[in-house]
């Protein structure tokens, strides 16, 4: 862009979208701030992703589904945390919901399995068992999994691997 110009063109503005969609998916409203950090004008920034929606390179659903899936599949995030990094990305609630309904609680559940039993691993052997489960639910919470959720997988994973003792269920 030429110093001292307002904004660009519409044209500038498609092509710094699609230099920025090559790296990864983003929302519609990640691109309209990336694009209003490059001072492009409102009107121009809209009509470059009007025209980029029209031809379905901008789809917040789909951006939606995918971001849930990969970041539950490869990040273990739970749905709480999941619907809280897409409300940062600007996609609507109606494209979130959609998405995050994919997620089943047995889905839920089983990745939080794996993610309690990679951390048993690390764990001391002689730590204790209050502590133990503090940790575990606390790596859980932080990763988006509701307090019920984690309590449940906490204690089962724990019962699977003979750790003895009571575990009071908290209620959502």
């Amino acid at each position: 862009m030429a110093a001292g110009s307002e904004g660009g063109t519409v044209e500038q503005a498609k092509e710094a979208c699609l230099r920025l969609l090559a790296v990864r998916a983003r929302s519609r409203a990640e691109l309209a701030q990336r694009l209003a950090a490059k001072g492009y004008s409102p009107e121009v920034s809209e009509q470059a992703l009007d025209r980029l929606t029209e031809v379905g390179l901008i789809d917040d659903a789909a951006f939606a589904e995918q971001w849930v899936h990969s970041r539950h599949a490869f990040s273990g995030k739970g749905k709480q945390a999941l619907a809280q990094e897409l409300r940062r990305k600007g996609v609507a609630q109606s494209d979130a919901a959609a998405a995050l309904d994919a997620i089943t609680t047995d889905d839920e559940e089983t990745r939080a399995g794996e993610l309690v039993r990679r951390k048993l691993r690390s764990l001391p052997r002689d730590l204790d068992r209050d502590k133990m489960i503090r940790r575990l639910v606390g790596m859980l919470a932080r990763r988006g999994y509701s307090q019920a959720t984690a309590y449940r997988v906490v204690k089962a994973e724990l019962a699977d691997r003979g750790v003895e003792g009571d575990l009071d269920e908290p209620v959502d």
